[in-house]
């Protein structure tokens, strides 16, 4: 079965601002209450789809979920109209205004984890959804990105999109971004690598000291379970603490993996050696990329985001797409090697700048989806991008986002109906019907 791998990518929200609210994120503590640029946020990506898309991939844009959440506010006691509802949580409560406008959901890799329908025992791509409970803001995300989930993909003989695991502490799941598949071919068996933070058996003394881990071991093979993974395709491996202490809060800042190749840094897992055995043992011609820290300090690796550069398989070879971050200092002496080396036979550039502020680079904003025909035919059709989709989302999001927005903004009822303008015409575009809970009220 010819199998292609779909790049579904979180488009950036109207009320997209810089709250702070990722502790262990450095990117996002080190900018907390800048003045933000929604239109250029959006752009950014869009124009990172357009990249993605001239590569001869499959693309496809995720919608915004519904911001400021008024629902999440109104269970918390906060009565009255709309605009009462949103000038009494800035005057009373303004942390809770923060999460309720979050735009975080904009990085889709922490949505779910996949199992493509070749790797799972009962022949059906399953969409794992993360319950993303390490922190607040993202918490509110999963109810409604699981039922957007089965909007795009209807059918569940093809693709099954399951709910997230229990909210338990016990349970932290942030989804693919600290899941790897590594495989021979599209078609071929995947080797999954899951990689966690912290478990239930681990001594106190082994944990991060600076930053808490987000993603528990117990979640990570829930998910293999829940996802049907093939018996003995899956390794459960330990983030290093330094890694975590040193802002790398999701592996995917300290590693990338596609297909047959793999790239990390020296310090990205415990019993490094060993996983790279197993991963050998298992995918002999598996290709290695691991950087010395002599050469990228993890320090500069959480700056320069390069290990968060989407790792693509093209017709015309390996691309790197990799943050503008990546053009200067040791993260670009260690781009060119992998150029000299044959590691990728291009890299591209992107300014994302306003996620990057943010905390995400460019394999944040995605979710790899590897569908064979007919599920990707299963698949809602109007979220699948073309040239002229995508000079259309960006005529809308010219003519409904904000040039910039202050934390005062968020408490604005003007905002909330820009948003809501917006994200209806959205589902036009999109093809979408009725996506959201206000485009039904009254219905």
């Amino acid at each position: 079965m010819t199998v292609r791998e779909v790049q579904l990518d979180g488009l950036v929200g109207p009320t997209h601002h810089f709250g702070g609210l990722s502790f262990g994120n450095l990117a996002s503590m080190a900018h907390a209450g800048w003045r933000s640029r929604p239109r250029q946020a959006a752009r950014q990506g869009l124009a990172k789809m357009r990249q993605v898309l001239a590569l001869g991939l499959v693309q496809a844009v995720l919608p915004p979920l519904e911001r400021p959440d008024l629902d999440f506010l109104r269970r918390l006691g906060f009565r009255g109209s709309d605009a009462e509802v949103l000038a009494k949580t800035a005057q009373e409560a303004p942390y809770l205004l923060n999460l309720a406008t979050s735009s975080a959901f904009m990085w889709a890799a922490n949505m779910a984890t996949v199992i493509p329908s070749h790797d799972s025992e009962d022949g059906k791509c399953h969409v794992v959804m993360a319950n993303l409970i390490a922190t607040p803001h993202r918490a509110l995300e999963a109810p409604r990105r699981t039922a957007m989930l089965r909007v795009l993909f209807p059918d569940t003989r093809y693709v099954e999109v399951h709910d997230p695991l229990p909210p338990s502490p016990a349970l932290r799941d942030e989804g693919a971004a600290n899941h790897s598949r590594l495989s021979s071919e599209p078609e071929a068996a995947g080797w999954h690598l899951f990689v966690y933070g912290a478990t239930a058996a681990a001594p106190e003394a082994s944990l991060p000291r600076r930053f808490p881990p987000r993603q528990s071991r117990e979640a990570s093979e829930a998910v293999a379970r829940v996802g049907r993974l093939r018996p003995g395709h899956a390794r459960f491996v330990r983030q290093h603490p330094r890694a975590i202490d040193a802002g790398a809060f999701h592996n995917d800042v300290v590693m990338v993996g596609s297909g047959n190749r793999l790239l990390l840094h020296e310090c990205c897992l415990e019993e490094q050696a060993a996983v790279l055995a197993w991963c050998r043992q298992r995918l002999p011609e598996l290709w290695v990329y691991e950087v010395p820290a002599r050469e990228l300090s993890l320090k500069q690796a959480v700056r320069s985001y390069l290990f968060n550069s989407q790792l693509l398989h093209t017709p015309q070879g390996w691309v790197l797409l990799a943050p503008a971050e990546c053009q200067q200092g040791p993260a670009a002496r260690v781009v060119q090697r992998l150029l000299d080396d044959g590691f990728v036979d291009r890299v591209l550039f992107q300014d994302l700048e306003q996620s990057m502020w943010g905390g995400g680079g460019p394999a944040c904003l995605r979710l790899r989806l590897p569908l064979t025909q007919a599920e990707l035919a299963s698949m809602h059709s109007g979220v699948l991008l073309t040239e002229d989709k995508l000079q259309a989302l960006e005529a809308w999001v010219d003519r409904y986002y904000r040039e910039e927005l202050t934390p005062h903004d968020l408490a604005d009822p003007q905002l909330l109906e820009e948003s809501r303008q917006a994200l209806d015409a959205l589902t036009q575009l999109l093809q979408l019907g009725c996506l959201y809970a206000f485009q039904r009220e009254g219905v």
